[in-house]
């Protein structure tokens, strides 16, 4: 069952500062009921070489080995490999992995996404880019490598 705090903490993770916004709690309840109502149960594990997201275990690993990641940067890597190729807009991620309301002004995604493309070694040279759309938001991309 998903839950939302709302809190005088002001902290990324799962919670609503007090006063809670109408427009931002209603929000945030539905992304968060749209996440728990959109994990396909029979699929316990996300593979794209060399990254393996086990689903059931929160668990992130390159190379059959585990990644230290926070809840909010395993929740951010599954939307991105759920999204590979797409163009993801800053809003959509927020609204999506953070269930804020995209109108408002937040580095949020920027910081994780860095944190994101260290920890993994999303890089050219590992096969992998995670680009910066300017003015829009990401795309995680697998780059084919010619022989």
């Amino acid at each position: 069952m998903p839950i939302v705090f709302v809190t005088a903490k002001d902290e990324e993770d799962d919670y609503i500062v007090k006063p809670a916004k109408h427009r931002e709690l209603v929000a945030r309840i539905t992304a968060v009921a749209r996440r728990a109502s959109s994990v396909d149960e029979t699929q316990n594990e996300i593979e794209y070489d060399p990254f393996a997201i086990d689903l059931g275990n929160h668990e992130v690993k390159r190379d059959g080995t585990r990644v230290e990641v926070t809840r909010k940067e395993y929740e951010l890597i599954v939307f991105l490999f759920r999204n590979i190729g797409r163009i993801l807009s800053r809003a959509h991620i927020l609204e999506s992995v953070w269930g804020r309301n995209p109108d408002i002004n937040t580095r949020t995604v920027d910081t994780h996404v860095s944190r994101i493309r260290t920890k993994l070694s999303l890089a050219p040279e590992m096969g992998w880019k995670l680009s910066s759309i300017y003015q829009h938001g990401y795309r995680l991309e697998r780059l084919t490598t010619t022989s």
